[in-house]
């Protein structure tokens, strides 16, 4: 029988069984690079674009400076070009841009770009029916809500938002929001 203590299971069957939720490592490296890629190609309003058009930056530059390693990086690109959040051009001038601005780029796009889709648990994924509790389960009919309250407060965090420079100490916490992860 599954462990109903389980924490965040994605489609593509990765969780983390330590009884809390938190991003597997290449959702956490996936977020980072796509905030160094919104910071490198003038997206973010940091860096202005050369002639009006977005600037590409390639996985190596990527994982220079992120520290994240060169395969993991071109993993990450192949996977988060094939979810349109990346456009990739080879050759002289190739590489990497925002397919979409920043501002329109979701933390939940992002970690769904990697994992699939966010499911709580395994009875919100669509045909999933392997739960030993689902017959007599009164919390089921409602975990649809939880999944899209937690799917929701990751779509509230813009990628422009994780790209721009970190507040002061004293002034974030003057400025925090009501809970962790709202954009204000």
């Amino acid at each position: 029988m599954p462990n109903r203590n389980e924490s965040v299971r994605f489609a593509n069957g990765s969780q983390q069984a330590s009884g809390r939720m938190r991003l597997s490592s290449l959702a956490d490296y996936a977020v980072v690079m796509m905030s160094a890629a919104a910071r490198h190609c003038g997206q973010a309003g940091l860096v202005p674009a050369i002639d009006k058009k977005r600037a590409k930056v390639n996985a190596t530059t990527l994982s220079a400076e992120t520290g994240i390693p060169l395969p993991t990086a071109q993993k990450l690109v192949s996977r988060l070009s094939l979810a349109g959040l990346l456009e990739s051009s080879r050759g002289t001038g190739g590489g990497v841009r925002l397919a979409r601005p920043p501002a329109a780029i979701s933390l939940a796009d992002i970690i769904e770009a990697v994992e699939g889709p966010i499911a709580m648990t395994a009875c919100v994924e669509t045909g999933k029916h392997d739960c030993g509790l689902e017959g007599s389960c009164h919390v089921r009919p409602h975990m649809g809500v939880v999944n899209g309250a937690v799917r929701g407060a990751l779509a509230s965090v813009s990628l422009a938002s994780l790209s721009r420079a970190p507040a002061r100490a004293g002034a974030e916490a003057r400025n925090a929001p009501a809970f962790a992860g709202a954009e204000s």
